[in-house]
């Protein structure tokens, strides 16, 4: 009998140089390198970079592309009315995606499969997402589209953009740690997406835009956006019942597993001895913390993950960290998940260049089991 492996669990469907997980040193490379080793030394631009051209770059082409990447973050005036014209009560996901597929309609280029095309379209949309991500968030507080500063690197002018003021820069640095943590992950199920739609020649935007709506699930990419829902959650319960947060933490968890919840945040199929980024992002947000006074976050923080730990032995995956880190900086909730796309782009559009240059449609086959061969009644042949 032929073995089925849902999900696609443990199967290789192609290989990939863009990233890896080494077992041995239970650590995520990009094109070699440890992502704490980037995290620790890098900017966003320069990981990027690695992850399109398979190198660091050194200082004339790091500027180059520094040049190029502030010269593409305003939107067209017809993005912003596209951006208006949707529901302020809608997913913030929804949003991102229509404005990647209106910018993808707007461009001549889309059809041109050249690499050197591709990689415009790609430092494009990396680009223009912090203005989207960020304008986004401004229009449903009523608040006026904040115009790029080309006088700031990429984390700094996301939070310009976002927020309207210079931000300190251990709130620049912390962000950029997170940029580049969630920068690329193999074949995740949007980078697989991509890959799918890519391998129909699809063109570039279309396989984003497919990639977006695969990391809108809270399986995938909304479980940052699930952690601070569940912290809320605790905090809530903690205060109707007057407990403390660790109590809270410990009833909420019972409650959770009896009725069967998923615990978002929490294991990775791919790390076995934790999720490697972790600790980087972690210490910033722990930073965070620090910074801000909020000893009460880190003992919901501390709380959770060690009830976690003692009731299933699952360890925090990247997701958990980063949720806190982005509530800190000020983000709204549903935001958290178009801050990933702005980072993952990086991966999606590394992997769009390499599907396309080694093509093979993606096309698994199923196994049937359904009813037998039937006929409609009174069909004769």
């Amino acid at each position: 009998m032929t073995e089925i492996y849902k999900g696609l669990a443990g199967v290789p469907v192609d290989y990939t140089a863009i990233s890896k997980v080494n077992p041995e040193t239970n650590s995520l490379l990009y094109r070699g390198y440890p992502v704490q080793e980037l995290a620790a030394t890098q900017s966003f631009e320069a990981v990027a970079y690695l992850l399109w051209h398979g190198e660091l770059p050194n200082d004339e082409q790091l500027a180059e592309f520094v040049s190029t990447e502030r010269s593409l973050r305003g939107l067209d005036e017809n993005v912003k009315a596209v951006i208006d014209s949707l529901p302020t009560d809608s997913h913030p996901m929804d949003v991102v995606r229509t404005a990647v597929s209106v910018i993808g309609a707007n461009d001549p280029k889309t059809a041109d499969e050249s690499p050197e095309a591709e990689l415009e379209k790609a430092v494009n949309l990396f680009a223009k997402l912090p203005s989207i991500v960020s304008y986004d968030q401004r229009r449903r507080r009523g608040e006026a589209y904040v115009e790029p500063n080309a006088d700031l690197d990429y984390s700094a002018n996301f939070l310009w953009q976002t927020f309207g003021k210079e931000p300190d820069d251990f709130e620049v640095d912390a962000f950029r740690v997170s940029l580049i943590l969630y920068a690329e992950h193999s074949f995740n199920a949007s980078t697989f997406t991509a890959r799918v739609i890519t391998s129909t020649l699809s063109d570039l935007y279309s396989a984003v835009t497919g990639a977006i709506g695969a990391l809108k699930g809270p399986l995938h990419g909304g479980a940052n956006e699930a952690v601070l829902h569940i912290f809320n959650e605790i905090n809530a319960q903690a205060d109707q019942q007057g407990v403390e947060i660790e109590q809270a933490a410990h009833d909420w968890l019972t409650q959770a597993f009896a009725e069967k919840r998923k615990v978002m945040g929490f294991g990775h199929r791919v790390y076995k001895k934790g999720d490697s980024r972790v600790p980087t992002m972690q210490q910033s947000t722990l930073e965070l913390i620090d910074r801000y006074d909020r000893d009460d976050l880190k003992r919901l923080y501390d709380a959770l993950a060690k009830e976690v730990d003692e009731a299933k032995g699952i360890k925090p995956n990247l997701d958990y960290p980063a949720g806190p880190a982005y509530f800190l900086l000020g983000f709204d909730i549903p935001t958290f998940t178009p801050i990933f796309v702005a980072a993952r782009v990086t991966g999606w559009t590394a992997h769009i260049i390499e599907q396309r240059a080694s093509n093979a449609l993606i096309r698994p086959l199923s196994l049937y089991n359904g009813v037998d061969e039937r006929h409609v009644p009174g069909f004769e042949d």
